[in-house]
């Protein structure tokens, strides 16, 4: 890891040293390989689908859709982890049930004013293959999917080699309540929920975390003719620490490496007034991935990654909130008093007993997350991204009368007649009545 002195930088310097390793920015060879692939799957659906199966994922296909018997292979997860995934699915759920948006109504000079949520009724799920079974991702969009009431919910994710699905993965999406799992992974299982073919039903809005070829197709379909959402642009993962004097350095550097081993292109920073501490944590980064099953992948990301000496711990907080971090982790005295000077940031784990493993697994709260400075102006994952707010009023005649005078004048200003005259043709009504 780079280590840097934050007073010592140009601005130049500083923007660059805040700059994730891998750019999202406009790769037109990615942006055509993903198009092509798109307009592949629109006009040719489900033998689209199984070619890009063998040519990325070399399973050859008979049915895109799992079946009943399949789905008996969750069966076969150790019970241990059947435990595990149930306690995380406990956790989540509790967590998402108090944050889910509440309705409300009132009252004002005649008029009943309110909102209603209403679930988004087809969703898409998306969860990665890749190096890593992500069943924590899975219930990461599935169970506020559950909690908000959406009709359908589609999982796609990749098959293994062999074809199968992950028994977990087949555990999980059982407890979840998903209806339906396709093995269909890549920008191709993107361009499936958003168009839709004969095997996989079009979706209005799809969720989860992929690679630069996923996050591009979602981006592409969101803008295209699909009329499909998506939860939020991604880029690789990141996490950002701050830590002062009297942090552990052991627990610093294994914060680091949790997020480094991800992949190549994940991204860590460290911001500490503290070389000293800075200086143990590198050892300590060095002595812990020696001993890790993912060093070659850590190596690569760390490559990337910067230690930014700061003045003080407010200057930290300024780093960060330029930063903008996915996960910010605070191994700070008196952490929890620091929160409100976290303008930005996806997540926030506060005190040095808070590793960001507690919120990728099983405390509660989303891991779907913004990144790549999307923080600035995206929140993270949760029940009210898959519905939609209502409004609502309901004028009694008093209350169009209190209003009446100010709608005309601003319809009358805005050159808008017709509005103006939506509500006079009332008014005049009630004089009339009134006279009668």
């Amino acid at each position: 890891m780079l280590k840097v002195n934050w007073a010592k930088l140009s601005l130049s310097e500083k923007n660059s040293i805040l700059s994730r390793g891998s750019s999202l920015e406009n790769d037109n060879n990615l942006s055509n390989i993903v198009s092509e692939i798109i307009n592949n799957v629109k006009a040719n659906g489900d033998s689209a689908l199984y070619e890009y199966s063998q040519k990325f994922d070399s399973v050859k296909l008979d049915s895109l859709l799992v079946t009943k018997e399949e789905y008996l292979a969750a069966d076969s997860l150790e019970q241990h982890y059947k435990d595990a995934i149930t306690k995380a699915y406990e956790n989540i759920s509790h967590y998402h049930n108090i944050s889910k948006p509440k309705e409300f109504s009132y009252t004002k000079d005649g008029i009943v004013l309110g909102k209603i949520y209403r679930p988004i009724e087809k969703v898409g799920l998306y969860i990665p293959g890749g190096t890593a079974t992500l069943v924590s991702t899975l219930m990461m969009l599935a169970i506020p999917a559950k909690i908000a009431g959406c009709e359908d919910k589609i999982l796609v994710t990749p098959p293994m080699k062999d074809g199968s699905i992950s028994p977990a993965i087949l555990f999980a999406a059982n407890l979840c309540g998903i209806d339906k799992i396709y093995k269909i992974g890549g920008a191709q299982a993107i361009a499936a929920l958003a168009y839709g073919s004969k095997s996989i039903p079009k979706v209005h809005k799809i969720f989860g975390p992929g690679n630069k070829y996923v996050t591009e197709a979602k981006l592409q379909v969101s803008v295209g003719k699909s009329m499909t959402a998506i939860d939020m642009p991604a880029g690789p993962s990141e996490v950002l620490v701050i830590a002062d004097t009297n942090a552990i350095p052991e627990f610093v550097a294994s914060d680091l490496l949790a997020q480094a081993e991800h992949d190549i292109d994940a991204h860590v920073v460290l911001v500490t007034p503290d070389q000293d501490l800075a200086d143990k944590v590198l050892s300590h980064v060095l002595i812990q991935k020696n001993q890790l099953a993912r060093r070659e992948i850590i190596d690569k990301s760390l490559a990337k990654s910067v230690v930014v000496i700061a003045k003080d711990i407010d200057e930290c907080f300024e780093i960060s909130n330029i930063y903008a971090p996915e996960h910010l982790i605070l191994h700070l005295d008196n952490a929890m008093d620091y929160l409100k000077q976290v303008k930005n940031a996806g997540s926030v784990f506060v005190g040095k007993w808070s590793p960001e493993s507690a919120g990728d697994y099983s405390s509660g709260t989303n891991h779907v997350l913004p990144t790549y400075g999307y923080a600035n102006m995206y929140s993270g994952l949760d029940v009210i991204g898959f519905m939609k707010s209502i409004s609502f009023q309901d004028l009694s005649p008093q209350g169009l009368k209190m209003l009446g005078l100010s709608i005309e004048n601003l319809a009358t200003l805005e050159g808008l007649d017709a509005h103006k005259n939506a509500v006079s043709i009332r008014l005049d009504h009630f004089k009339k009545v009134e006279n009668v």
